[in-house]
């Protein structure tokens, strides 16, 4: 595996981003290591509260959120996918799967040693996250889904994704920062939008990016689909506190809060939220607003009472 590790200098200087870099090493085959990128902020005795974004983002979309948690008291950890951020980036196509990136994510949620998770997940934060969930239900207290579904191309994916998708592999010129920009309701500063850009130099870098949305399930007999069948198998039994926190204007996975509320035992205590004019990226177009929901969730479903 060719491995690329996008230069330090090129996240320096990035606006509303004081955080520092944390690292962990995880297992990609043959002797071969990657290294994963996250943050980690708040008190470390506070619930854990762990955000995973997705396509094609990083952990910079949570730095809205993390002040109000961990004002909250609660212990913020964002982890960059492997592919995005600060992580290691493998140069081949080929090396990314659906089943890596869940491989390298929980990994690296092991060698962080997280426990009693809170997961708030939004696009591919929760394809992989509620995978996750579905196959380690006992290390996940409670879970915010925002704009996120767990697909097993059991059902058409929508025009709107198949049309995402199309423009993913077509277009000559992916900017992730111009992408992030146009599924946001408010428009982005250039310095925000160069901020989304940081991490790929140049295309080569962009091999993860690219490869995420033909990684979505869109048919029955799609590689990841068994997989995600099991999870939802599970995820059908969970009943520890639930809530989809879904924006209004996102085609992309509208709809996806009614399937993830209905279906899911932990749901049906708590409502879902809408989080009005915001985008696919509502952290960006809403972010403390989303972290508020987030820590009155956390309040009112202290762990002592969540179902075993």
């Amino acid at each position: 595996m060719r491995i690329l590790r996008t230069p330090d200098e090129r996240f320096v200087g990035l606006p509303d981003f004081p955080f520092e870099p944390h690292y962990v090493e995880v297992p990609a085959g043959d002797e071969t290591t990657l290294r994963v990128h996250y943050l980690d902020e708040g008190p470390p005795e506070g619930e854990v509260v762990l955000l995973l974004h997705g396509e094609p983002s990083w952990s910079y979309l949570y730095r809205r959120m993390i002040p109000v948690l961990i004002s909250a008291g609660l212990r913020a950890v964002a982890i960059d996918l492997v592919g995005f951020g600060r992580s290691d980036k493998p140069a081949d196509r080929a090396d990314y799967t659906y089943q890596a990136h869940v491989d390298w994510t929980w990994a690296a949620i092991e060698a962080i040693g997280l426990d009693r998770i809170t997961l708030v997940c939004q696009d591919w934060g929760g394809l992989i996250g509620l995978r996750l969930v579905g196959e380690h239900p006992e290390r996940f207290a409670r879970v915010v889904a925002a704009n996120t579904f767990l697909p097993t191309g059991d059902r058409h994916p929508g025009e709107a994704f198949l049309a995402w998708q199309r423009f993913s592999q077509d277009t000559p010129d992916f900017r992730p920062g111009k992408i992030v920009n146009g599924a946001c309701r408010t428009e982005l500063s250039p310095e925000v939008i160069a901020a989304y850009d940081a991490p790929f130099p140049d295309d080569t870098y962009k091999q993860g990016a690219r490869q995420f949305p033909l990684l979505v399930p869109t048919s029955p007999d799609d590689p990841a689909a068994p997989a995600n069948r099991a999870a939802w198998a599970v995820l059908e039994t969970f009943e520890r506190p639930f809530l989809c926190a879904f924006s209004d204007s996102d085609p992309i996975t509208r709809g996806g809060d009614k399937v993830l509320s209905t279906k899911i035992p932990g749901a049906a205590a708590h409502s879902p939220v809408t989080i009005t004019s915001a985008g696919h990226f509502l952290q960006e177009d809403k972010g403390e607003e989303l972290a508020a929901v987030v820590v009155d969730f956390v309040r009112a479903t202290p762990l002592d009472k969540s179902p075993a």
